[in-house]
């Protein structure tokens, strides 16, 4: 709940604090002294629209700062955490507006955009004034009061309805996604198909493209790479009959051990020296060997020349389509084929979908029906509670009706009936909460029937019998316009009676209502001559009965009025502390 606001060069109101308490507020003070403004401040604090007029004359800005109890699971501390506000000492918020428009706000000590603040205060009050009666002004908030006034049958049944209305949506997705994509599909599959053909008969191999080129170089350069491997066996060897000038290097190397070996017995680095020549010769002789086994398997094959060159040129197309090596290839294959299965499996898909949506759309039309059925008696109870409610707030010749319809759509849901309806994720209905404010007057919907007053009465009314507390604090203004006298009492109990669940703020400027608080401010102007101010205090005891005093009769210095004031406060305070 607020616990405190304080408001700052705001209208009238050069700096004012008021302490709130948990029940009932009441606001009181003569007419132009600034009740409004308190009202405003409120709707500043929690994201309503800023205007540079508010700001009083003079001044560079108005100042709203509130603190709020509320326990760190509730929705409004989450929010705040979200924006990166703190919330362990209590929720602080600020709004601030200056002089020429601009607009700033502060949730848990860091600034944060306006529409935070609005966010916030939807979790935190709900505002009813002639200006303000933003829940009669949404058709949806009709739905939402009827649904929470409804408890627990019209949750479950909603919550059914929900639940098969989604599996439904997501049926009828499903199928008009495979139906729309069925030209694209067949051409999805065309192409898979050819490519699968066109691999399978490729057949890559995983590093088979390497394989390839390594034997296309050496099959094209077979004569070349033959004939240095001869040339090289016969340096090394010997075998060229045509060139006996040039002895080989096996030979050079068996006349250099013997020469060594003659004379390795009088000197151990010869002998050394002769130990390393041998090991030179062996190794001759062994690569003298490789490379006459490389010369004869060296021939030259053009036919297979050709079919590598062949081979290479269709595997490299492959690649170019649909990977960068044989393995890459192989696996987009695989893919492949399992995205044609899927889609050649689509008509049996598109079957199972349709039997699916025809059995979830029966269960849609059993739950929408269900729902429907328990809303319409809540709305019968509704209408009758708020009805007897608006007996004791001075719209007794007042007539309330909750409608609950169906609206005909050709491509909608059929019911059983054979009416085809709209069907919406909460539900088959457009519920709207009409009134008919004098005898004979046909019934309206409610914002259009209802006079500011007797739209926040109706407000009052249906907050009372639905005791929703979906938010801790309810502000009224201006509820109590065009009642009074016995009216009036009745009033006060109504909101007295919201106050044992929530936090009830209300502006009157009837005794009869004030009677009722737990708390009453007034707010009071003084002027020097010059600059009319007001402030807000909070008054108790005689300063209190005097205050009722004046309201009840426009004096305070009257003994019979004063007695008055006191005897509605005595009368009251039972009820008002919960009796």
């Amino acid at each position: 709940m607020l616990t405190r606001i304080r408001i700052q060069r705001l209208g009238v109101i050069e700096d004012a604090e008021l302490e709130l308490s948990p029940g009932l507020n009441v606001i009181t003070g003569e007419t132009g002294a600034g009740k409004t403004m308190v009202v405003s401040g409120l709707g500043l604090l929690f994201g309503s629209r800023a205007d540079s007029g508010m700001v009083r004359t003079g001044a560079g800005s108005a100042v709203v700062e509130g603190e709020v109890d509320v326990p760190s699971a509730h929705p409004a501390a989450q929010r705040v955490e979200a924006a990166g506000g703190e919330t362990e000492d209590g929720l602080i918020l600020v709004r601030t507006v200056s002089s020429e428009g601009r607009s700033r706000a502060h949730v848990g000590g860091r600034a944060a955009p306006v529409g935070v603040l609005s966010e916030v205060g939807e979790h935190l009050m709900a505002v009813h004034g002639q200006a303000a009666q933003w829940r009669l002004r949404m058709p949806d908030q009709h739905r939402v009061l009827l649904d929470a006034f409804g408890g627990a049958p019209v949750r479950d049944a909603a919550a059914t309805y929900t639940g098969a209305f989604r599996a439904w949506q997501e049926a009828r997705d499903e199928l008009a996604r495979l139906r729309t994509a069925g030209a694209e599909r067949t051409l999805r599959v065309d192409l898979l198909r050819t490519a699968l053909e066109e691999i399978e008969g490729v057949d890559p191999q995983p590093g088979e493209e390497d394989e390839l080129r390594s034997e296309e170089q050496r099959l094209a350069h077979a004569d070349g790479l033959r004939q240095a491997a001869e040339t090289a066996h016969t340096a090394l060897s010997g075998g060229d009959d045509t060139v006996e000038e040039v002895r080989p290097v096996v030979e050079l190397l068996a006349a250099s051990s013997q020469a060594l070996g003659s004379v390795a017995e009088h000197d151990p680095a010869i002998a050394e020296l002769r130990q390393r020549v041998d090991e030179l010769s062996y190794l001759a002789a062994d690569l003298a060997g490789d490379l006459a086994s490389y010369s004869a398997g060296t021939d030259v094959d053009p036919v297979r020349l050709a079919w590598v060159q062949e081979r290479r040129s269709v595997l490299t197309g492959l690649l170019r389509k649909y990977g960068e090596s044989s393995a890459a290839v192989q696996t987009w294959a695989r893919s492949a084929a399992e995205e044609l299965a899927e889609l050649e499996g689509a008509d049996d898909r598109i079957a199972a979908l349709t039997e699916d949506e025809v059995r979830l759309r029966q269960d849609l039309v059993a739950a929408g029906t269900a729902l429907s059925a328990v809303r319409a008696a809540a709305a019968a109870d509704l209408a009758r509670r708020v009805g007897d409610e608006l007996e004791h707030l001075a719209m007794g010749s007042a007539r309330v009706e909750v409608s609950v319809t169906h609206r005909p759509d050709p491509e909608g849901l059929q019911l059983s009936g054979g009416d085809t309806v709209r069907a919406w994720v909460h539900g088959l209905d457009e519920v709207e909460i009409l009134l008919s404010a004098n005898p004979g007057a046909p019934p309206r919907t409610v914002t259009k029937a209802a006079s500011g007053g007797e739209l926040s009465r109706v407000m009052l009314a249906l907050e009372v019998v639905s005791a929703q507390g979906d938010v801790p604090t309810y502000v009224f203004d201006e509820v109590d316009a065009g009642v009074g006298g016995a009216a009036a009492l009745d009033l006060g109990a109504r909101l007295a009676r919201l106050a044992r669940s929530a936090q009830v703020i209300v502006v009157t400027h009837l005794g009869q209502v004030a009677a009722f608080a737990d708390r009453h401010h007034v707010v009071r102007k003084s002027s020097d001559g010059v600059i009319t101010a007001s402030d807000v205090r909070t008054v108790e005891g005689d300063e209190r009965v005097a205050e009722i005093a004046r309201m009840l009769g426009g004096v305070t210095d009257s003994q019979a009025a004063l007695e008055h004031a006191r005897e509605l406060v005595e009368e009251h305070a039972p009820q008002r502390l919960g009796g």
